[in-house]
């Protein structure tokens, strides 16, 4: 079967490079996103970018405003704060419901990460070792969509992460904190403690 550049392939394939664009902070957040330029770059019409645009707010990284276009999702520090008790909230049963399913070599494998992200100094390096550590955590989830919510969450969060990631780079005292964090993280992992 062929696709045509007005699949839903395209609408995909357009949220995805946003999607990339506004998670490394290429587009700012509060950023107007216009659709006919992404248009004209894709060289594809407005409707898979619109489309692309839906995906996109589903998982939380853009806003679409009737009569007034896409921007990039902002949050205000009252919202931040929901959203960090929310994650809360849900990371811990989405890792309690993953633990009994992780293998050895998960285990094996978030070890290296984890090495990995205590030896980071870049920014974009620790934020991508950092979501994979955790994610790697959550491989053996059995909810998807609780799963789903959570990675919705972080992607709303990720430019806030990444103004934090370059406090901690710059901080020994923060980073060792980190560090101490990640390491009780991972001794509970190891030792199969869901609480």
């Amino acid at each position: 079967m062929t696709t045509t550049a007005e699949s839903p392939v395209a609408s995909q394939r357009v949220a995805d490079v946003l999607a990339t664009r506004i998670l490394s902070g290429e587009i700012a957040p509060g950023a107007r996103i216009k659709q006919d330029e992404i248009a004209t770059e894709f060289g594809i019409s407005r409707i898979p970018v619109r489309e692309a645009l839906r995906i996109l707010e589903v998982r939380g990284l853009v806003t679409l405003l009737a009569n007034a276009g896409a921007r990039a999702v902002t949050l205000s520090s009252r919202e931040m704060e929901i959203t960090y008790e929310i994650r809360e909230r849900l990371e811990p049963f989405l890792l309690a419901d993953s633990i009994p399913n992780l293998t050895d070599n998960d285990l094996i494998e978030m070890g290296q990460i984890k090495e990995q992200l205590d030896a980071a100094t870049d920014v974009d390096e620790f934020l991508a070792l950092n979501r994979r550590f955790h994610w790697t955590a959550f491989r053996g989830n059995t909810s998807p969509l609780l799963a789903q919510e959570v990675e919705r969450f972080w992607d709303m969060t990720q430019n806030y992460r990444r103004a934090y990631a370059r406090l901690v780079l710059q901080d020994a005292e923060r980073m060792a904190i980190m560090r101490a964090e990640r390491d009780l993280l991972m001794g509970s992992i190891q030792r199969r403690e869901l609480d």
